[in-house]
């Protein structure tokens, strides 16, 4: 270990080679002033087979503290040369300034030795510098007066220190304001304070760890307008203040213009090797032992030291267990254990002080403010052998070294054996004790949470090696909390197969802006997200004759970014505009100028002068563009100022001027106006993102994007369908870093990257092929922890980066999808909704001017069809598809809503099949769920019930030929099937044998038949087969009846008397062959041969409770009707809805969590009829 200057690199003789080569030889080069030191080259010993393969570099400005250099705050090593005549040369990313510089070899040629020559590039580096005692000495600099005037004022400078808490900076305003920055448990935090008599100051930023290692820290202090830049070494974090002009004077006062350097030589434990033994006391030494240093390390465990008790036969052993102290001695059995400190973890110095003398035993952490433990153990405790620090030698059996802990890894300083501080210097020349693994002269701790990797505001903790983020109630997950664990979108939700709820949405994935909670609404054929804001209601404005307008503003449930993107994202959006007026103008005066308008659009929005269903600018409402308004002379009802209620209303589907902001009415004051308003809540449908899609048709075709930027992290997703069996999906390229994701055979997706350190594989293998032309998803993520990968709902694969890789991924040709540069393994088939970090690429626009590309991809049925339930069709649709229920007796967006009614003894439901004459007519003018023929040679028959009444006729069937079919409940509570096929003959009765099936109980009834072969189920039980002794044909069906029955002339007798009776409960999702009669009553009464008498109220009586809590379909009142329905009417509705709405229970799921809000309160509404009803809507409304 032999310390050398540089000497420039030749072809010449010469070079370092120390005598032993192993990974305790250094070579350590004094530049003879400080230096800012750019770029080193190494070669190789001249004529011989000795050169580096990798090797560290550390610096110093004393020869002491050394301080390892690392790229991208990741990488430590660099790595050497391959032969001992080339030169391989390394720019450092950021100049290191030092007058010390320090190689040590790592790894070198193995059929040779260590053998270097170096050379360093740089210039010299002069500046001035202060030394401050911590006491009363400080540096004033005083401005001139007045504010600052310039838009850009910077403070800079550079300091160094061994203290963990300070005040390095301090500004003096007016009106008692000022700014510090002050150095707190080593992070320097900027803090404002409001005035003298101010409580706590405001922390305005907190940046920076470990800033008391005694090397030198930048710090810039800009302001800019009115934010504050505060920037510590790299990292920079943005302040707003609102008064800059209050800060005008710096106060920095006795200072010596030098800057000293004491000297502390720690220590780094650096892994489970590590370990430093000394000496013990010596027989002259008084009678005890006594052991003092200071520690710092983000373990929670960890043997900070142990000696044996050889008179004893004993060990004893101070560690660190749950980031407390413990002591623990074992003589013949365990001692009982001592503790002292807590959370000494946390990366700062902390000091403990061991001794025992004269029968007592004391333990202190930092000087006894973190706590002291004693003891009076009955046995001497004294070590005549050695001490151990960190660890043991690995020799296995050692007498004087047992660990049962875990290895320590951390730094330790100012070690004392005996009040005698121990010279590390001496240990690392091997002339005092022995160690192994250790990095003397220097503490390598880093801070891995500053800056936090962890995103999204995951919480960050440490442990030596690695750091960990906590992402719970974040709404992100992964490695970082990267990935955002919701959709995007009201429109993937439904394509995942939930139905109409309250959810959260991320419009932008990954990106900054949070996740919202919306309702999303799948009753409809198009899927609306709905964004409430704080009054959605039908209010009144009172007339005030000192009020000559009244204004009110509308705040949404989401934040104003969350608001804007998903109006953006959004295909189409609109939000109702009402006005009831009575003797209330709104839009035109004689002047021209409106008497009220609203305001909408981004921020506080632009003065709109328009009204629901016109055009911007138009000063106009929908009637005057329809041109029927009530006055041909106006382009509003409401400007023919009339004593008549009437109104103006509208959807407003600008995107631009959405949402309504705040609403200002100004025709309000005279005697007799009234009006009332209403601003319905932002409804918005289609997904832009989700359906954009490409075709590539060929495998040389692609499409090309600008340079992906995912430098620290980079998330991809997107959705696939081929019949290839490979292909590459996407590829970027760098000088040596690359990405790519490929099909890399029909049943696995390879996701590929190197940063510089070689090339990593994710592979995520599928049990079914991939090729099937069927849409399938990949979601892929490279962050500084991990890569992963995820096809479709398989498990996610993973791989760990290397603890010392890079960490930025440095890409520079442009992005490739669908193909790669080289033309080469291109894939043929669809990709859609691609999205890197939350950005969606416009595939779609790109294919339309690119050959072989096609923009846009059809067939989703293959895909999502299995969606459609209950013998729901999928039909095709240019961006998506949609469930055709007309052959289902279900309804919903999927089809599985069950259609359900509650009957009434009079209830009775007759559907009327084709009359004989109609055979020859076109069949085309009734729907196919609502046709059947005539002559039956089988049924398939299925219905839901539930009731207490027996006997019950549950469902009949008549002919023109008096042939019958009925399901009814007997009087022993069985079901029974007749069947009379043969109008000669008596009715074949079929018997289940499950009984009690009047129980008020829910039951599903499946019949089947086919010629004369019949089988019955009910609910689980096992299927029940019989047969018919009649022909097996079904003659002139005439019509179907639930319910009551009218016509029972050709019943039998007793079948009739219990036809009259009529049905008493609840029937469900009714079918028969093709037809669904109950579905037809409810829902098609218009345009089916359904004839109603009776009370018939639909319910959901015949649905079961369900466990998923996006399964019930919920349809609040969030909107009114789009027309003009009159306000009287619209009141009324109100008025039946008030007491359903005065308590509300909405279940939402919360980050994760379900939470039921329970929300009572009176909903106030409008009823303006005449004035006859005035005070009653008085009452009703205060």
């Amino acid at each position: 270990m032999v310390s050398f200057f540089y000497s420039h690199l030749s072809a010449g003789a010469g070079g370092w080679s120390p005598l032993i080569s192993d990974k305790y030889q250094w070579l350590e080069v004094d530049l003879g002033e400080r230096t800012k030191i750019t770029a080193v080259a190494t070669q190789g010993r001249y004529g011989s087979s000795d050169w580096l393969t990798s090797y560290l570099l550390m610096f110093s400005d004393t020869g002491h503290n050394w301080k390892q250099y690392r790229q991208e705050d990741s990488i430590g090593s660099f790595p050497g040369n391959s032969n001992a005549d080339s030169v391989v040369q390394y720019k450092l990313q950021q100049p290191a300034i030092a007058r010390f510089l320090r190689l040590i070899p790592l790894d070198w040629n193995p059929s040779g030795r260590i053998g270097l020559r170096l050379e360093t590039y740089g210039c010299p580096y002069t500046s001035d510098v202060v030394s401050l005692n911590g006491g009363s000495s400080s540096l004033v600099y005083r401005l001139s007066p007045g504010p600052w005037r310039t838009s850009k004022e910077v403070v800079s400078l550079k300091f160094k220190t061994l203290r963990n808490s300070g005040i390095l900076l301090h500004a003096e305003g007016q009106q008692g304001v000022s700014l510090s920055l002050e150095l707190e448990r080593g992070k320097l935090q900027l803090l404002l304070r409001q005035g003298k008599t101010s409580p706590e100051p405001l922390r305005l930023a907190s940046l920076g760890s470990l800033l008391d290692d005694q090397h030198w820290h930048h710090v810039v202090l800009e302001q800019k307008n009115a934010h504050l830049n505060l920037t510590v070494d790299k990292n920079t974090e943005r302040i707003w203040l609102r008064c800059p002009e209050h800060l005008k004077n710096l106060d920095k006062g006795n200072v010596t213009f030098s800057c000293a350097e004491p000297v502390s030589v720690a220590l780094t434990f650096t892994g489970p090797q590590s370990f430093l033994q000394l000496p013990g006391t010596t027989a002259s030494s008084p009678g005890g032992v006594s052991v003092g240093f200071q520690f710092r390390t983000w373990n929670k465990g960890g043997l900070l030291f142990t000696f044996s008790l050889p008179q004893q036969e004993g060990m004893v052993w101070l560690y660190l267990s749950d980031a407390r102290l413990r002591l623990m001695i074992h003589i013949s059995g365990l001692w009982p254990a001592l503790f002292s400190g807590a959370a000494l973890n946390d990366g700062q110095w902390h000091s403990v002080d061991f001794t025992a003398r004269r029968g007592r035993l004391t333990i202190s952490v930092d000087k006894g403010e973190g706590g002291i433990a004693h003891a009076a153990p009955s046995f001497p405790v004294t070590t005549e052998s050695q001490l151990f620090f960190g660890g043991c030698p690995a020799e296995e059996h050692s007498e004087e070294c047992r660990n049962l802990f875990e290895t320590f890894q951390g730094c330790m300083r100012l070690l004392t054996v005996e009040n005698q501080p121990v010279d590390l210097i001496k240990v690392q020349q091997r002339l005092l004790g022995n160690y192994s693994q250790l990095q003397i002269d220097m503490c390598g701790i880093i801070d891995r949470c500053s800056p936090s990797h962890c995103e999204h505001g995951g919480r960050c903790s440490q442990s030596w090696t690695v750091f960990h983020c906590n992402c719970s109630d974040t709404g992100y997950s992964g490695a970082t909390c990267h990935s955002s664990v919701y959709e995007q979108s009201c429109e993937a939700y439904k394509h995942n197969g939930n139905t109409s709820g309250h959810f959260y949405i991320d419009v932008d994935g990954s990106g900054p802006i949070k996740p919202q909670l919306v309702y999303c609404n799948m009753t409809e054929e198009t899927t609306w997200m709905v964004l409430l804001h704080n009054n959605t209601e039908l209010t009144r404005v009172r007339p005030s004759p000192a009020v000559s307008q009244h204004s009110v503003h509308f705040d949404y449930s989401t934040q104003e970014e969350q608001l804007l993107a998903a109006i953006s994202q959004s295909e189409h959006c609109e939000q109702e505009l009402s006005y009831h007026c009575r003797k209330s103008r709104l839009l035109n005066t004689l002047e021209g100028s409106p008497f009220s308008w609203w305001l909408g659009g981004p921020g506080q929005g632009r003065v709109q002068t328009y009204w629901g269903g016109a055009h911007p600018g138009s000063q106009q409402c929908a009637c005057g563009l329809q041109g029927d308004c009530v006055d041909l002379q106006h382009y509003c009802n409401c400007d023919a100022d009339r004593l008549e209620w009437t109104e103006d209303s509208g959807l407003l589907t600008h995107k631009d001027t959405l949402p309504v902001r705040s609403l200002v009415l100004g025709d309000i004051q005279r005697p007799g106006s009234e009006a009332a308003y209403r601003v319905g809540p932002l409804r918005c449908h289609g997904d832009k993102n989700f359906w954009n899609a490409a075709f590539f048709d060929k495998e040389t075709s692609y499409l090309h994007f600008p340079t992906f930027h995912g430098e620290l992290s980079a998330d991809i997703s997107f959705l696939f369908k081929t019949t290839g069996s490979s292909g590459v999906f996407l590829e970027n390229l760098g000088i040596k870093d690359f990405i790519r994701i490929e099909l890399s055979s029909s049943t696995q997706v390879v996701f590929s990257f190197d940063v510089g350190n070689g090339p990593l594989e994710v592979r995520v293998e599928s049990s079914v092929p991939l090729n099937d032309n069927r849409w399938h998803r990949v979601r892929a993520e490279r962050n500084v922890k991990e890569a992963s990968l995820r096809l479709d709902e398989l498990p996610v694969a993973t791989q760990e980066a290397p603890t010392d890789g890079h960490f930025h991924l440095q890409l520079n040709s442009q992005l490739f999808i669908g193909g790669t540069a080289s033309r080469q393994k291109g894939f043929r088939g669809c990709i859609r909704s691609l999205q890197l970090n939350g950005v969606t690429l416009d595939l779609e626009e790109r294919a339309k001017i690119t050959p072989g590309v096609q923009p846009g991809c059809p067939g989703h049925c293959s895909s999502y069809g299995s969606l459609c339930q209950n013998h729901g069709r999928c039909v095709e649709r240019a961006s998506g598809f949609q469930c055709d229920c007309s052959l289902s007796a279900y309804a919903g967006v999927f089809c599985q809503t069950e259609v359900s009614a509650s009957f009434k003894p009079g209830t009775s439901v007759s559907y009327t099949f084709k009359e004989p004459y109609e055979l020859s007519r076109n069949r085309s003018a009734l729907p196919s769920s609502i046709y059947s023929e005539m002559t039956l040679r089988a049924e398939n028959i299925s219905l839901s019930f539930r009731t207490n009444q027996s006997p019950a006729l549950l469902l009949y069937v008549s002919s023109y030929y008096r042939e019958y079919l009925a399901v009814l409940i007997s009087k022993h509570d069985k079901l029974e099937v007749r069947y009379k096929l043969d109008s000669s003959r008596d009715a074949e009765v079929l018997r289940s044998s499950v009984r009690n099936v009047a129980n008020g109980q829910l039951h599903t009834v499946t019949i089947k038949r086919l010629t004369d072969s019949v089988s019955v189920q009910i609910d689980e039980n096992a299927r029940e087969d019989f047969n018919l002794t009649s022909d097996g044909e079904f003659n002139a069906v005439k019509s179907l009846v639930l319910g009551r029955v009218h016509e029972s002339d050709d019943l039998d007798p007793d079948l009739a008397k219990l036809a009259s009776l009529g049905f008493t409960g609840c029937l469900s999702v009714v079918h028969f062959n093709t037809i669904s009669p109950l579905k037809a009553a409810l829902r098609h009464s218009d345009t089916s041969p359904v004839i109603i008498t009776g009370p018939l109220v639909q319910s959901n009586c015949g649905s079961a409770a369900s466990t998923n809590p996006y399964a019930a379909e919920n349809t609040p009142h969030l909107s009114g009707k789009k027309g003009g329905a009159s306000f009287a009417n619209q009141i009324k509705t109100k008025m039946s809805l008030c007491v359903l709405r005065a308590c509300v229970c909405v279940c939402v799921l919360l980050m994760g969590a379900a939470v039921c809000e329970l929300h009572y309160g009176l909903i106030k509404f409008v009823h303006l009829v005449g004035a006859t009803n005035d005070n009653v809507l008085d009452n009703i409304i205060n």
